[in-house]
C-alpha cells in the first residue's frame, strides 16, 4: 500500500481514537501527508459515509441516535475546530459569557464567538455558528474563565459590576484570578477597578459593591 493509499486509513485511526461527535479540518491530519492529499482522504472518507461534511472544509465523526440518526456537532466542537484550522483564539461573546456566569437567562439564537481570526459562520440545520472577527481589545485573555468574566462585564455594564463581582470572585480559582490581574491593564478603564478586585477577593472575603464611579454607564468599550 502506497503512503498516499494509507491516508484515508490513518485519517480514520485519529478520528476513531477522539471519538463520536468530534470535528475535524483538514489542518489536524497535514503531519500525515500534504493538504492536497489530505483534502482527498476526507472527501473520500466523506463520499464512503464514514466521515459527514459539514461545509467547506470542516467534517465530524457524527454521533448516531437509534432513532433520529446522526446527530448534529456541538457548536463549541465546530467552534474550536475552525480555530484550529486558521490558528487563532477564541471569545465567547458578551451574552453567552454573561448566560455562563448566570448573570442572564437570555439564550440566544446562535452560538457566537469573537476571533483574531478570519470571520465565519456555519449553518448546521437549526444551529448557526458564527465566527466574527475582532480587535485584540474584545479578546483579554481568551478561552480562559477570566476572559469569561471580562466578556460578561463588558456585556451587563458598569451598573451590574457588583454581580459580576459578587459571582466570578466566587467561582474563578486562583489561577484564573492571577491571569485577570495581569489582564486588566487591557480592559477599558471603567471595568479595571472591579476585576482588580475580583483578582484580590479570596472566596471567603466579603465582597462590597465596587465604588460608584464605577457603577456608572460607560461608553469605553
Amino acid at each position: 500500500m502506497s503512503m498516499s493509499a494509507s491516508v484515508p486509513d490513518r485519517v480514520m485511526k485519529r478520528v476513531r481514537a477522539s471519538g463520536r461527535g468530534s470535528v475535524f479540518t483538514p489542518r489536524d491530519f497535514l503531519d500525515m501527508a500534504a493538504r492536497a492529499t489530505v483534502d482527498q482522504a476526507l472527501s473520500r472518507l466523506a463520499k464512503a459515509g464514514h466521515l459527514r461534511r459539514l461545509a467547506r472544509g470542516l467534517y465530524d465523526f457524527p454521533k448516531l441516535h437509534p432513532k433520529l440518526g446522526a446527530l448534529t456537532p456541538a457548536p463549541d466542537d465546530v467552534a474550536q475546530a475552525l480555530a484550529r484550522e486558521t490558528g487563532s483564539h477564541l471569545q465567547i461573546d458578551g451574552a453567552r459569557a454573561a448566560n455562563a456566569l448566570g448573570l442572564s437567562t437570555q439564550v440566544a439564537a446562535q452560538s457566537s464567538w469573537l476571533t483574531d481570526g478570519p470571520s465565519r459562520r456555519v449553518v448546521l440545520g437549526k444551529r448557526v455558528v458564527d465566527l466574527r472577527h475582532a480587535s485584540p481589545k474584545h479578546l483579554i485573555a481568551p478561552g480562559s474563565p477570566a476572559g469569561t468574566v471580562v466578556q460578561a462585564l463588558r456585556h451587563v455594564g458598569a451598573a451590574r459590576a457588583a454581580d459580576v463581582l459578587q459571582v466570578a470572585a466566587r467561582s474563578l480559582t486562583d489561577s484564573d484570578k492571577k491571569t485577570l490581574a495581569k489582564s486588566a491593564a487591557q480592559a477599558p478603564a471603567w471595568m479595571r477597578a472591579t476585576l482588580l478586585s475580583i483578582a484580590d477577593l479570596g472566596t471567603g472575603d466579603r465582597i462590597e459593591e465596587p465604588p460608584h464611579s464605577f457603577r456608572r454607564a460607560s461608553n469605553d468599550g
